[in-house]
Formats: structure tokens, C-alpha cells, sequence
């Protein structure tokens, strides 16, 4: 009870300081002309937040590429080893299994993610407006809820007993009404089922974010285009895929790269239902092991930067893609 007093005492008393701060910065720009005004105001404003900025991404990102050139010693000192690091992650009898892993991450779940908003989108925009809001509520809710709290209700889902005692695993008691024998699913690695159960559980939790901003794409297009293709003669199919779709392409685009993103970095799941077990483990896994269990710094670090250097050519095309859409509007 303590420690939540603590944590909301500092919450209000940075909400206060920065409030006080943006105050204080505003009284003081009005004192200057208005000419030098227009020009420094901007960079008051969001001088803050560049800071913290560099002191909470850049400065850290900066500090993990340094360090994974290095290897620490117990007394805290490093040393210089150049790609060493990189050398044995490369090295590790993992490291190919846990590349095809992430790299199905990312294939798999931001596609059938953007899919399965859109379908939802599409039959929620086409209900009554109190069923609309039943229906995208239901799916919205596992936003609400984080990621080891979602693979907790997943695990009921997933659970195994031994036969011949009752199944509280849904999954499982539908494979043994159908004749099946109880399956330890997670221990299953053919075809990568493993795997892939553990992206339903990403799915399964970013639909109703994609849902509610195709929805939202959905909703603004224009009504005299669906009217003049209802005119012409198009079918259903053919006004969603050839007059919806093109114009809500840049959110669904917009989506896939906000999912693929969070796929390349998903972390909580994989531990918290498997613990990288069963050729299971992703990158950002392997940074959590080698730097908080086994304490290699420059190890952890080096999967760090592969990691970076995956999400930031993704992060500059979803920049370059958003300013060619506003571009365009």
C-alpha cells in the first residue's frame, strides 16, 4: 500500500512540475518581442520533450550499441572486443531457430492481425449503431489488459492433463470430444505449432486496436463513392475490395507496421507461456536472459542492436509513409 502511495505521490508531482514548467515558460516568452517570440516559442514548447527524448531513448540506445562492443567485468570495468559479442550470439545453437521464430513473428501475426480487424470492422460498420458498440467493445476489451495478463487467460486455454481426468484446457477438451488424446501443445514443434499458438495470443490482443482504427477509415469514405458503385452495378465484394479498400490502404498500412513492430519486439508472451522453451525463444528474449540471468552485458547488448536494427528501417518507412499519405490529403 506503501509503495502505490509512493508511486501516486510521484505521479501528481510530475504531472505538477511539468504543468508549472509549461507556465512558467509561457509567461516568459510573452516577454520578449513578437518577432523573436514567433520564432523561439516552438522550441520552448518542445524543448521538453526533446530532452526527455534524449535522455530516455537516444542516450540509451547510444549506450547499447557502445556496450555491445564490450565485454564488462564483474567489477563493473569493460573492455574493448569489438564484434565478439556478435561473434557468439551468431555462435549460439539457438540463434537460426530464434531468427525463423521472430521472422514468423513478423510475418504472420501483423498480416492476420490487419485481416481479422478488418473483417471485424467491416461487419460491425454494417449492424445497427447499439450492436456496433456491443460488438467493437468486446473485441476492444483485451487491449485493456497487458501481455503476462493475457497469456495467464490463454494458459487455461492451452492446458494439459493426463487422460482420463477432465480437461480444463478448452483447447484440449475439444480435441478429446473429437477422439483426440491430450496434447502438451507447447511441446509440439512440428510445423512450428508452438510458435504459432503463441502469435494467436498477440492476434488475439491487437484486433480490437485494428478494428477500431479501420473502423474508423471505414467510416470516412466517402458515401457518394459506395452510392456510385451501388449505381454501376458492384457487388459487395466488389465496392469493399475496389472502392473501400484503396481508400483506407494507408491506416491499414499504418496498422501493419504499428503490429509488425510490436511482433518484432514481443517478449512477455513467449516467457510467461513458455519461458523460450521448445525452440520457442525470440531476441528480445535472449537479451532478458543474457543480461538479467546469466549477467553478460555485452551478449544482451548485442542482441539489442540487432533488434534496433531491425525496427528502425521499419520505423523510417512508417515516418516517410505518413508524411507522403498527409502529403496527399
Amino acid at each position: 500500500m506503501r509503495d502505490l502511495f509512493t508511486a501516486l505521490q510521484a505521479v501528481i508531482a510530475g504531472i505538477a512540475i511539468t504543468a508549472a514548467l509549461y507556465f512558467l515558460l509561457n509567461k516568459l516568452i510573452h516577454q520578449f518581442p513578437e518577432r523573436v517570440k514567433r520564432r523561439v516559442e516552438p522550441y520552448i514548447f518542445i524543448g521538453p520533450v526533446l530532452l526527455l527524448i534524449g535522455l530516455f531513448v537516444i542516450w540509451p540506445t547510444l549506450q547499447s550499441i557502445r556496450l555491445s562492443f564490450m565485454e564488462e567485468a564483474i567489477d563493473g570495468s569493460t573492455t574493448w572486443v569489438g564484434f565478439q559479442n556478435f561473434r557468439d550470439l551468431f555462435a549460439e545453437d539457438y540463434f537460426a531457430d530464434m531468427i525463423i521464430n521472430n521472422l514468423m513473428w513478423i510475418a504472420i501475426v501483423p498480416i492476420l492481425t490487419v485481416v481479422l480487424g478488418l473483417t471485424i470492422a467491416q461487419f460491425a460498420n454494417n449492424v445497427g449503431a447499439r450492436q456496433e458498440k456491443i460488438f467493437k467493445s468486446i473485441f476492444f476489451m483485451p487491449m485493456t489488459i497487458s501481455f503476462v495478463s493475457a497469456a495467464v487467460i490463454w494458459r487455461y486455454i492451452y492446458a494439459y492433463a493426463p487422460e482420463g481426468n477432465n480437461q480444463i484446457g478448452i483447447l484440449n477438451a475439444i480435441w478429446t470430444a473429437l477422439g483426440g488424446e491430450p496434447q502438451t501443445w507447447f511441446q509440439i514443434e512440428a510445423f512450428k505449432l508452438n510458435n504459432i499458438l503463441l502469435m494467436i495470443i498477440l492476434i488475439w490482443l491487437s484486433a480490437g486496436y485494428a478494428m477500431v482504427l479501420l473502423s474508423a477509415a471505414i467510416k470516412s469514405v466517402p458515401e457518394d463513392t459506395l452510392e456510385a458503385g451501388r449505381v454501376d452495378g458492384a457487388s459487395t465484394g466488389q465496392i469493399f475490395f475496389k472502392i473501400i479498400l484503396p481508400q483506407i490502404w494507408p491506416t491499414a498500412i499504418a496498422v501493419f507496421i504499428t503490429v509488425l513492430i510490436g511482433a518484432m519486439k514481443v517478449f512477455d508472451i513467449v516467457l510467461a507461456m513458455t519461458g523460450g522453451n521448445y525452440n520457442t525463444t525470440v531476441l528480445a528474449q535472449t537479451f532478458y536472459l543474457e543480461y538479467f540471468i546469466y549477467g553478460n552485458t555485452g551478449k544482451a547488448m548485442a542482441a539489442v542492436v540487432i533488434l534496433i536494427l531491425a525496427i528502425v528501417p521499419v520505423m523510417v518507412y512508417q515516418v516517410r509513409h505518413y508524411r507522403k499519405f498527409e502529403a496527399a490529403r
